[in-house]
């Protein structure tokens, strides 16, 4: 009879390890699937900044630091970086075009420039959809997080060598309102 309640406890044991397990996958999948569908949108961003740069260079007098600094962030191969170098990368790369379309706002001319009205309102768009995609990795980070955090799952999590993923996160300044005024 008691060899039957350890035999049973073990396949019990056995059966948790094996759910828990298949759930962390899931869910770290869904992170990555997240994280590529972002991906996508920070891709399109870091395209659209060489010719935002350029157009601006074109007017700009006193921010040629801003502009050294967003160019010197996209010597990276995009394609190479890491998730979290890409992360952290389009953070910076965030700061530095809102400084850009701060600096618009002393040019007449490049405000009114079709070429930079354009590239704009690509941006703002891609910006949307970064934001409605970091919503859904965000989500996806949370729930992958507390199954790695959360008793008794993370100590299959620890057995298996899982760990808690990144969040990404708007900065200080990127929580302030851009104004874009074309």
């Amino acid at each position: 009879m008691g060899l039957y309640i350890i035999l049973v406890l073990i396949a019990v044991i056995l059966i948790y390890v094996f759910i828990a397990y298949n759930g962390l996958v899931k869910s770290d999948n869904l992170v990555k699937e997240a994280f590529s569908t972002m991906d996508v949108y920070l891709k399109k961003r870091w395209d659209l900044v060489p010719n935002l740069v350029e157009v601006v260079k074109g007017y700009e007098q006193y921010e040629k630091e801003t502009l050294e600094k967003i160019t010197s962030l996209r010597t990276n191969t995009y394609d190479s970086m890491s998730m979290d170098k890409k992360l952290n990368i389009n953070e910076e790369l965030t700061k530095g075009l809102s400084t850009i379309m701060a600096v618009a706002e002393n040019y007449p001319d490049l405000k009114a420039s079709e070429s930079f009205i354009e590239l704009s309102h690509n941006l703002t768009k891609v910006e949307d959809e970064i934001a409605n995609s970091r919503k859904y990795y965000n989500g996806t980070v949370r729930i992958f997080n507390n199954k790695v955090k959360m008793f008794p799952s993370n100590i299959v999590a620890n057995i298996f060598g899982f760990h808690s993923a990144n969040m990404f996160e708007a900065d200080t300044e990127e929580k302030n309102n851009v104004k874009v005024d074309l």
